[in-house]
């Protein structure tokens, strides 16, 4: 076995390169195993700021899905409810006005009241003829006959109309109910008073007519009472043709 002899020359040499840093060449083939290197600060650093994203998005999100449900809400209020019984209601008044211009003899105009009073409902003229006191007495009758058919009429047209306005009360009911916004709502409510409206017209219509019947009565029972009073002052007056006589009973 032979033994080689080491110079103090060769192991300058070896403490000179175990002191010298370590420089790999760029052409240097990389190792078979990387080591990685866990960084648990960078870490924790960068799930905040992905959690933090996540709740920007999450808000923005949340932000567009209320502005929806306003633009929907809005919408809602300002649709129209596909509801009207504005004709039907038109439809009814028309036929009780209808029926109160067709009064007879004695319409309901102011004038004509008038004008029916002074020349057939005021004091018994002295100078009028017997036949002309039957003639407005006669006239008196009819239009008080005519005041209690105008009420009748009246009356029974109202009467026709409650079908009507109850059909209209359920369906406006039920569309209030079903409404799908403020305007919806409003709108069945506002037509829900134009039909009470429509039946206070009737009520007052009916009113009316049956207080028209009732003054157009009196009237002729007053008329009726100072016209007997002037027949009885010409039946009494001397010289108007009367004769007393005697009057024979059962041929006797």
């Amino acid at each position: 076995m032979t033994i080689r002899k080491i110079h103090s020359r060769d192991l300058l040499l070896v403490a000179a390169m175990l002191a010298a840093p370590v420089s790999i060449s760029p052409l240097a083939t990389a190792p078979a195993h990387a080591f990685i290197v866990f960084d648990p600060s960078n870490y924790s650093q960068n799930v905040l700021t992905a959690a933090r994203s996540l709740q920007q998005i999450t808000n923005q999100i949340t932000s567009l899905q209320n502005q929806a449900q306003m633009l929907i809400n809005q919408a809602r209020n300002l649709a129209s409810l596909p509801l009207s019984s504005l004709q039907q209601l038109q439809q009814s008044v028309q036929r009780t006005q209808q029926l109160l211009g067709q009064a007879r003899n004695i319409a309901f105009d102011v004038r004509q009241v008038d004008q029916a009073f002074q020349h057939q409902y005021g004091s018994a003229s002295l100078s009028a003829s017997d036949q002309q006191l039957v003639t407005d007495a006669r006239s008196r009758w009819q239009n008080t006959v005519g005041g209690l058919q105008d009420a009748m009429r009246v009356q029974a047209g109202v009467v026709g109309n409650i079908d009507t306005s109850r059909a209209q009360m359920s369906a406006l009911v039920g569309a209030s109910q079903s409404a799908t916004g403020a305007l919806q709502a409003t709108q069945a409510g506002n037509q829900l008073l134009a039909l009470q409206g429509q039946q206070l017209a009737d009520l007052t219509a009916v009113v009316a007519a049956n207080g028209r019947a009732q003054a157009l009565s009196e009237a002729e029972r007053a008329a009726a009472a100072d016209q007997g009073r002037e027949q009885r002052r010409r039946f009494l007056t001397p010289g108007s043709g009367y004769q007393a006589g005697n009057a024979a009973m059962f041929n006797r």
